[in-house]
């Protein structure tokens, strides 16, 4: 009789959310969580890791396991070509090929290809024929070379439609002809993906558009698990309470709009409104470009110097999930002020776990999650008077958070994101595996 086995999902996470916070990381983390509940499944994660954790290369090394936890394991990726999206090094090819042949998934699931290389699908494809391949389309760096934003490098304004014209002038070093043969190389590899999902719903006729198969596409929301379980809710009060400590959580990077936050305080500051309070949460400020480092440093340097009840913004430093609950008691209102479309947000999630209306930009992801004067605010991407007059009206409007706060939904559960995946898988995680 052959014997059986359970299924074996890989999970391959740009990065590892315990060194390098982001959302992508996060959710494919939250993922292999919840696939590690799964009596009879066996989920594995390869995360990568680049030359900032130089640390944790080694000599001849390719694949490591990491901290010495069961099926976890480190991409110690180098030689990493940023435009064609690949890696060079024969080594570190071949080692993702032995590693295949050794953990012989039934499923792989990227959540990325960055780091990896793009062409890491048709090699897997090539390794394991009869492996379904599910992607997750975190942003859109198959189709825009400027980080996969969709942000015009020059003019900053949000970018609806790629072609060759407009991404050269973005990259006028790169002809238009280097951008068409760069699409035909990204929609090769995307080519062996059985089936794609994005976290919102907007990003789906972006990729349409772009030449995916609609067919192959699924809408599923990130889902975490529920951090604020237990806690008892600051909601509503029957009396007016001054609501006007405000929070950005994120990393500071330029696409990330902290520098909008910045100069929205200045306006507010010249205008003498002085009365609330902004907490500044991120980290990886190495990541943002030489002109928003130094904003966001030298404005921490001169906050520093003001008198303590002069004070505005306090910056606290990086973060991880554990402190979510202490940084979110500090502050009434969660600000979002992305200057990219951005594909899902979790930082609305997270705001919404602990009862936090968002205030955030009007495009996108956020605006397709966050009701604007239902569940929260929208203000006028990058404007940074239109987000004073918001933190202005937030302060001031007697009741709006309270109406607002009571009308917050439930944020996506881990619980609900695995169900989800479980059907794209065709995998009942439920019950034994198909026979080896």
């Amino acid at each position: 009789m052959p014997s059986k086995k359970s299924p074996t999902v890989l999970l391959i996470s740009v990065f590892h959310p315990e060194l390098v916070r982001g959302g992508a990381q996060q959710i494919c983390y939250e993922l292999f969580c919840e696939l590690q509940n799964c009596k009879d499944v066996r989920p594995v994660l390869l995360a990568s890791v680049d030359s900032s954790y130089a640390s944790l290369y080694k000599s001849g090394a390719c694949i490591t396991g990491f901290d010495g936890r069961k099926d976890e394991y480190l991409f110690l990726s180098r030689e990493y070509d940023g435009w064609w999206h690949r890696i060079s090094d024969p080594a570190m090819v071949e080692s993702f090929a032995e590693f295949l042949e050794q953990i012989r998934p039934d499923v792989v699931h990227f959540h990325h290809f960055l780091t990896f290389g793009i062409d890491l699908l048709t090699l897997t494809r090539r390794v394991l024929p009869k492996a379904k391949i599910v992607f997750t389309l975190h942003e859109f760096l198959a189709i825009c070379a400027a980080d996969g934003h969709m942000v015009r490098k020059n003019e900053k304004s949000l970018c609806r439609q790629a072609s060759q014209v407009r991404c050269h002038q973005c990259f006028p070093e790169r002809s238009p002809e280097e951008f068409f043969l760069r699409k035909l190389w990204m929609q090769e590899h995307l080519a062996v993906v059985d089936s794609f999902t994005c976290p919102s719903k907007f990003m789906v006729q972006h990729y349409v558009d772009w030449g995916l198969p609609r067919t192959k596409i699924h809408h599923v929301a990130n889902g975490q698990r529920n951090y604020a379980a237990g806690l008892v809710r600051n909601g509503a009060n029957s009396g007016y309470i001054a609501r006007n400590r405000f929070g950005f959580f994120g990393q500071l990077v330029d696409v990330k709009g902290v520098q909008v936050i910045l100069d929205a305080i200045d306006i507010l500051r010249a205008g003498e409104f002085n009365n609330f309070k902004v907490e500044i949460n991120g980290g990886n400020l190495n990541y943002a470009s030489a002109a928003v480092r130094s904003r966001i440093e030298n404005y921490t340097a001169q906050e520093a110097e003001r008198p303590p009840k002069d004070r505005i913004v306090s910056f606290n430093g990086p973060y991880e999930v554990s402190n979510l609950a202490n940084r979110m008691a500090r502050v009434d209102w969660c600000i979002v002020p992305s200057v990219w479309w951005e594909a899902f947000a979790l930082v609305i999630s997270e705001a919404w776990m602990f009862g936090r209306p968002v205030i955030c930009s009007n495009v996108g992801a956020m605006a397709e999650r966050v009701r604007d004067g239902v569940d929260g605010l929208h203000f006028e991407l990058g404007d940074a008077a239109s987000l004073a007059a918001t933190i202005k009206r937030a302060c001031l409007e007697e009741d709006l958070w309270n109406r607002l706060e009571a009308g917050l939904p439930e944020p996506p559960s881990s619980a609900l994101m695995l169900e989800k995946f479980r059907e794209i898988y065709e995998i009942d995680l439920r019950v034994l595996a198909k026979v080896s």
